[in-house]
């Protein structure tokens, strides 16, 4: 990843999809562009795998429950 930044949500009435929607909005206000890559926990997963063509999802067991490394990869293709 190029650039990142480290966003957490751990709110139990929200979806998986609405907490990367929620960080991808952040950093598109803070930054100015659209990510590309978010890396969350592989047991974020388990129940709900989020489909995105604009954004890939990416899991790590170094990314810790309820945080989410979203930013920018050098391949702006994945």
């Amino acid at each position: 990843m190029l650039s990142g930044m480290l966003w957490f949500d751990n709110d139990p009435k929200t979806g998986l999809s609405t907490k990367i929607q929620r960080a991808v909005n952040y950093y598109q206000k803070k930054y100015g562009h659209h990510p590309n890559l978010c890396t969350v926990h592989p047991k974020m997963v388990e129940k709900e795998t989020p489909e995105s063509t604009e954004l890939k999802i990416e899991t790590s067991h170094q990314i810790l429950l309820h945080h989410f490394w979203i930013g920018t990869s050098q391949d702006k293709t994945t």
